[in-house]
């Protein structure tokens, strides 16, 4: 959507202030891309009952991001609510330059009535992913959009051009409105389960999708709900694989595709049964025996009829069929990434390991209230952003690691967890769950490799099973009940990068942490200056960033 400069006088300002300051931060030569945003309140009707919800320039969900690799994108977002908002953009790397990922840790919100531009590259990046905002409960509103990146016209592309690419929104709702969740969780107690499933923001049959016999068509779904597992399917036909959050995959088919909360996926699908209408349909994983579900229309533009009878079936609580899926999922090492190399080009099972990292989730009390955890520590937030603190060397604010690097046993207690990491370690982590529910985690700022996951307690000897040739890079993974899952990460990007559950009243309630990937360099080549237009909060405030 092109930047409209009649919009708002304060707006423009900040828009031609920062044109000329942009340029010696990201390369002059890539393209820009140009976004105004207003972000207001309005009245939306997902489930067929009205609720408050939060649109971007009217839309619900949120307007798609188009862009091709290392574009440099420019979106002016202007809060019209009556709080502070950030979005946050699940997947962009922000290459050197965390201050632009909006997460509290690292970014002020946008007060009430202000505006704030993002100035984000999608650096050597393809894929699909989405935004949302990451402020208290407000994901449980809307506000979340797709975000896609199209390979540069000269690095072939593992498949042919689809007849049609999609953006495809999946995810658990409540009629609820989101202050009264986050009343809930503030008071202690557990959230309720969703009232329902959304596909791009419509319930039962809301959503439909036209097809023309014959062709193919590329869907890029993503999980942006709070908490469920989903699966996907589409009555009749087959889906391929194709991309997983930025990775070309081994093109394997599939009649269903799990998708956890919080991940991206690309298929391909033909169009290639009778000319009919057919159900897309969505339903939860692992929660019987209450099972959510939703259903789209696939539409033939030589449809004879509508759909009719009951939806197809699909798994519900299988936990080795998901996780025996999740271990079919795989690079495709000849096809090329953003640049034209192949994927496999980069040889992560050779590298040796110079840390090892467990992370271990835990529910329970804290001063009579739920709270979830990391390594025993509940996360909370400070008054001041900590990538802002240790830019100015504020004292007090976090004490670098203030989290373990394993699980001690010990029961919940309160911090501001951050876990500093050196800059150009190469690190394993592994996630172990002991409870009963399926955990999602994801981690800003980067790729990992996934090398392994199992059910049980991880030990050294697991490393026996690692897949450590062609384990897919991505940046949200599962981690099944009872069971671990194992990554690699080359920390070669420097910053303040938050490590969250994407269960999203967990991670309000103390579920993720801040991995603090430093340097003494001072070199523009290892990390970014705070950006000139970089809103200061908390004990930041009325510090000067650098002169305009």
């Amino acid at each position: 959507m092109p930047l409209n400069l009649g919009c708002k006088p304060a707006v423009l300002c900040t828009f031609l202030c920062l044109t000329v300051s942009i340029l010696s931060v990201v390369k002059a030569e890539d393209p820009y891309r140009f976004f105004d945003w207003n972000v207001t309140y309005g009245f939306i009707y997902p489930l067929g009952v009205r609720q408050q919800g939060i649109l971007i320039n009217g839309q619900f969900p949120g307007p798609d991001i188009h862009s091709v690799t290392n574009d440099n994108l420019i979106i002016n977002v202007y809060n019209s609510l009556d709080e502070p908002f950030l979005l946050s953009w699940n997947g962009i790397q922000q290459r050197r330059n965390s201050y632009e990922d909006g997460v509290f840790g690292t970014t002020c919100p946008i007060p009430p009535g202000k505006n704030f531009t993002y100035i984000l590259q999608v650096k050597d990046q393809i894929g699909s992913f989405y935004y949302f905002p990451s402020l208290g409960f407000h994901k449980a509103a809307g506000g979340f959009g797709g975000i896609r990146i199209l390979s540069r016209p000269r690095i072939p592309v593992p498949f042919d051009d689809p007849a049609g690419d999609y953006t495809i929104l999946i995810g658990d709702w409540y009629m609820s409105n989101h202050t009264k969740l986050k009343a809930i969780l503030d008071s202690g107690r557990k959230l309720p389960i969703p009232n329902g499933i959304l596909i791009n923001g419509r319930g039962r049959n809301g959503y439909s999708l036209t097809v023309e016999q014959g062709k193919t068509y590329r869907l890029r779904i993503s999980n942006v709900g709070l908490q469920n597992s989903l699966n996907f399917r589409i009555q009749n036909h087959k889906m391929k694989l194709v991309e997983v959050e930025g990775t070309h995959t081994l093109q394997t088919t599939y009649s269903s595709l799990d998708v956890h909360v919080g991940q991206s996926y690309s298929v391909l699908f033909t169009a290639d049964q009778p000319g009919q209408d057919y159900y897309i349909v969505v339903t939860s994983r692992f929660t019987a025996p209450v099972v959510l579900n939703t259903t789209g229309i696939l539409h033939y533009s030589n449809s004879a009829g509508p759909v009719s009878g009951p939806f197809p079936g699909g798994p519900t609580t299988q936990i080795d069929w998901s996780l025996n899926q999740a271990r079919s999922i795989r690079t495709n090492l000849t096809a090329s990434g953003p640049r034209p190399n192949p994927q496999g080009s980069y040889h992560y099972g050779m590298i040796n390991t110079t840390r090892t990292i467990i992370v271990a989730n835990s529910a329970g009390q804290v001063n009579g209230k739920q709270r979830y955890g990391v390594n025993s520590v509940s996360f909370v937030a400070p008054d001041t952003p900590m990538k802002l603190a240790d830019y100015f060397k504020i004292q007090g604010v976090f004490k670098e690691n203030s989290i373990s690097d394993r699980p001690y046993g010990g029961g919940l207690y309160l911090d501001t967890s951050v876990l500093t990491l050196p800059y150009r370690a190469f690190v394993e982590i592994v996630f172990q769950n002991n409870e009963d529910i399926v955990q999602s985690w994801h981690l800003d700022g980067y790729s990992f490799f996934v090398v392994g996951m199992d059910g049980g307690q991880w030990t050294t000897a697991s490393r026996n099973q690692y897949n450590l040739r062609d384990g897919v890079s991505r940046c949200t993974i599962q981690v099944y009940p009872k069971a671990w899952t194992a990554i690699y990460i080359p920390l070669d990007n420097v910053g303040m990068w938050n490590l969250r559950t994407e269960f999203w009243a967990r991670q309000y309630l103390g579920q993720q942490f801040y991995l603090r990937v430093y340097t003494d360099s001072t070199s523009l080549r290892d990390e970014y200056p705070i950006p000139k237009n970089a809103l200061l909060c908390g004990r930041a405030s009325g510090r000067h960033t650098r002169p305009l």
